[in-house]
């Protein structure tokens, strides 16, 4: 009998310790799921990316990402995100939005810029790759030049030369099995490049916000697309001088019931900061708030659709200290906003 209880103290024990131990190693799973999540936004970033100028004075030149460089720094950001290496080899992905075409003659016009471009795309590809295979909730690629505008013209469109978030669409659902892609355009100027990939395609919503009568006078509402893809192409003008207000509400209105509608797998951003007040070539007052406010939205819609997975991709902004202030605010956003309310 006292070898039975004594049996039977050592069993209580030990499964006391065991239950223990599982409650320790629980939270501390737990503590490690924080702080992925916390520390599961993605950065791309390369020297490279300064390499390319378009002409002296431009206002598209690579101050634009040593302002946000020196931004993320000095705020510590830099030290929260996690750093995505650029995929290698990125021709095959190019082609699902530009033809041979197009590319050799960029190539043979642009030279190093080629390369560079080259490489903004695959910095968003392997974002793309990072968020779709669950290593990241979302992430930002300070990439340029910019892309929104390029179309299979062989030559630069409004800055751009290849279309990043466009390409970053078709390789998400080729590569990742990612079926409906949400892009949302918020750049001053509007995507016409981008509307035009997708114009008739249901597995894309386009929308955008801008300014109609803006470069490159693309964008008219009663634009919503075309035969399959009609009514995935939401186009918002917002007047010169649109503030906060204004575009929050676009997106309240126009593109949260959209995007319920829609149930997107993935959010991709054309971010483009120039639609932030003293901007270069813009005319709208929106501020650093605003851009919080769009990025909580989007990233709502994330969580609710698509576990969160979201990439943005830097478009315009020639305000230095407006990007690199803008860009910080977007970023923070994106490390600590919660959508799980």
């Amino acid at each position: 009998m006292k070898r039975r209880a004594f049996v039977s103290c050592l069993s209580g024990i030990l499964a006391g310790s065991i239950l223990t131990f599982w409650r320790l190693a629980s939270s501390a799973d737990a503590m490690l799921a924080v702080k992925r999540i916390g520390a599961g936004t993605g950065y791309v970033f390369e020297t490279l990316y300064m390499e390319h100028w378009l002409s002296p004075g431009h206002p598209e030149s690579p101050m634009r990402l040593a302002a946000i460089r020196d931004k993320m720094e000095d705020t510590g950001l830099v030290n929260d995100v996690v750093k995505v290496r650029p995929l290698d080899n990125v021709h095959s992905h190019l082609l699902r939005v530009h033809d041979e075409a197009h590319i050799a003659s960029i190539r043979a016009r642009y030279g190093k810029t080629h390369i560079v471009a080259m490489h903004a795309v695959a910095g968003a590809l392997a974002a793309v790759t990072e968020v779709c295979e669950g290593r990241l909730r979302n992430a930002f690629c300070a990439v340029r030049p910019p892309g929104h505008h390029a179309a299979n013209t062989g030559k630069e469109e409004g800055f751009c030369f290849y279309n990043t978030v466009a390409v970053a669409a078709r390789y998400a659902q080729a590569v990742h099995g990612i079926n409906k892609v949400l892009i949302i355009d918020w750049d001053y100027h509007h995507g016409n490049a981008t509307e035009a990939v997708f114009y008739d395609d249901p597995t894309v919503l386009y929308f955008s916000t801008h300014d109609y009568h803006a470069y490159p006078g693309t964008g008219d509402p009663r634009r919503k697309g075309a035969g399959p893809g009609y009514g995935y192409n939401i186009n918002v003008h917002l007047d010169c001088g649109a503030t906060d207000a204004d575009i929050v509400s676009a997106f309240d209105q126009r593109l949260l019931p959209a995007a319920d509608v829609f149930e997107p797998d993935l959010v991709l951003i054309s971010a483009g900061f120039d639609s932030r007040k003293d901007d270069l070539l813009g005319c709208f007052d929106v501020t650093d708030d605003g851009y919080v406010a769009i990025t909580q939205r989007a990233m709502d819609i994330a969580g609710r659709h698509c576990r969160g997975r979201l990439v943005s991709v830097l478009e315009g902004g020639y305000n230095l200290d407006g990007l690199a202030s803008s860009v910080a605010a977007h970023v923070e956003t994106l490390l600590t906003y919660s959508t799980d309310r």
